[in-house]
């Protein structure tokens, strides 16, 4: 033993002949993990697993460098089923002591065979599931997927108990009683399994016989000795039967008649049955592998499909910032455009150029540039924004028409062609809030006019159509027949 303060070795002294260190604590420590390991061990011999993983981590708790304890829980729980667990233990011992340790082949031989661990890991994904389904309430794909798992994985504890569970619920009490007695032989002492087990005896009213088969077939031989040693006996009295002899033909055909009839009543009640009962539970087998292979073909769909929502969404996205990225660098290249044309004097060009431009998408310096050149050129760049607007509008891309218009209307928010033509286009994109506040504008700005009156128009239009649409979807409900109020009188 190493002094846990400066690692030189200990000796019979309660302190560390290097530091000075008092080690009596730790060796007190020691003894009891090694006194706790030695337990474990006993029970683990007995197949009292829970009883020997409860010493085992009683053993780690007062000595985590305890390399035999720590073996010992892993093939603990790889005898139970749980191979994850088993493998967290035995890379622990493998990390704290790398040579002379006996887990690495532990390791390695549950590597090498690799069909062994694809199997134990499906099993555990596979249980993971059942036990998703059971919470979920779909109780008969779970069943049909733990009779699946127990068959690639007989040692797993979980899976006996929580099929138990769900025969229990379902009051199959024999089932349930017969896979516990299963889960016993792997674990005397799980208190789990000897809770259901109660719980199933409660419900029938018979008691669990947990006998093991030795003692049965001792009783038995038992048995038979005293038999052959009666008939041995050379004191014993034997009687030999006596029987009348007549009619010996007659009554051998007809117990040979008898024999036969009896031979065929046999054979069809207790093979046919056999061979019924044969058929059904290979097709149960053959049910219950569709079952369980649909549910997993199932899940896979479901993430694929996920993967595909996934991947249209990242595109959709992907094509909005494409998008964006082309508007925003058309909008540099008219800004460079229209500052190049203003500096020669051509300010129409100028104006046309800047009306291209979409000021969102520039940052700071080209807003600046923007603004600056939209004050210097109010009057061109309306009159460009205003025939941009109209021409977008007269092309059918409303879009484009509504954002043009815009920032005209931002310039000069009178002009009634940009009102009209904005109005209209919001009326295109079916956003009627915005249309209906156009209109109302024109009619503010316009209040005496023609120009007005057309805007009022639209307006008694707009609402006539949304009126009309209600009387109409209110018509298509179906109405209660003379029947139907006779009925309702009636009651």
């Amino acid at each position: 033993m190493k002094c846990m303060n400066c690692g030189a070795e200990l000796t019979e002294s309660a302190y560390c002949p290097k530091c000075g260190f008092d080690v009596s604590v730790q060796k007190q420590a020691s003894v009891l993990s090694g006194l706790y390991y030695n337990q474990g061990l006993e029970k683990a011999q007995v197949r009292d697993l829970s009883g020997a993983i409860d010493q085992l981590k009683r053993s780690l708790k007062f000595n985590k460098l305890n390399i035999p304890a720590r073996n010992l829980l892993g093939l603990v729980y790889f005898e139970t089923g749980e191979v994850v667990s088993a493998l967290s233990e035995w890379v622990i011992s493998k990390n704290i002591q790398p040579e002379d340790n006996i887990a690495a082949e532990y390791i390695r031989n549950l590597q090498q065979d690799a069909n062994r661990l694809d199997v134990i890991n499906q099993t555990i994904k596979k249980y993971n599931l059942a036990l998703r389904n059971c919470f979920e309430g779909n109780e008969d794909v779970a069943l049909i997927q733990l009779k699946k798992i127990l068959a690639q994985n007989p040692k797993l504890i979980k899976g006996y108990h929580l099929l138990a569970l769900l025969y229990i619920n379902n009051g199959d009490y024999e089932k349930a009683r017969r896979l516990l007695k299963k889960a016993i032989r792997i674990d005397k002492t799980n208190t789990t399994t000897l809770r259901f087990l109660r719980e199933v005896d409660e419900q029938t009213g018979t008691e669990t016989h947990l006998e093991s088969h030795f003692s049965l077939w001792g009783r038995r031989g038992e048995t038979e000795q005293e038999n052959a040693s009666e008939l041995d006996d050379p004191d014993r009295e034997v009687i030999q039967p006596t029987y009348a002899r007549r009619g010996q033909a007659r009554t051998s055909i007809l117990n040979m008649l008898f024999g036969i009839a009896i031979g065929a009543a046999a054979i069809w009640f207790l093979f046919i049955p056999a061979w019924t009962k044969s058929i059904n539970r290979t097709a149960n087998e053959k049910v219950t592998k569709y079952s369980s292979d649909m549910a997993v073909y199932s899940a896979q769909i479901q993430m694929m499909n996920d993967q595909i929502a996934s991947s249209q969404k990242t595109a959709e996205n992907a094509a909005g910032q494409v998008e964006t990225a082309s508007l925003e660098a058309a909008s540099y290249r008219n800004l460079v455009k229209a500052m190049s044309s203003w500096e020669n004097g051509q300010t129409d060009a100028a104006a046309k150029a800047l009306a291209e431009v979409e000021p969102s998408l520039l940052d700071t310096d080209g807003k600046a540039i923007y603004d600056t050149m939209a004050s210097e050129m109010n009057a061109s760049l309306f009159a460009a924004l205003r025939k941009a607007g109209i021409a977008a509008f007269d092309g059918k891309n409303y879009q484009n028409a509504v954002r043009k218009l815009e920032l005209a209307k931002t310039i000069d928010g009178t002009d009634y062609d940009v009102l009209n033509y904005l109005a209209h286009s919001y009326r295109m994109l079916g956003d009627a809030e915005n249309a209906d506040a156009q209109f109302r504008l024109i009619i503010e700005t316009f209040p005496d006019s023609q120009k007005a009156e057309n805007a009022r128009q639209y307006l008694s239009d707009a609402a006539a159509s949304v009126t009309a649409q209600t009387v109409q979807s209110r018509a298509e409900e179906p109405a209660e027949t003379e029947e139907d109020e006779e009925d309702q009188s009636e009651e």
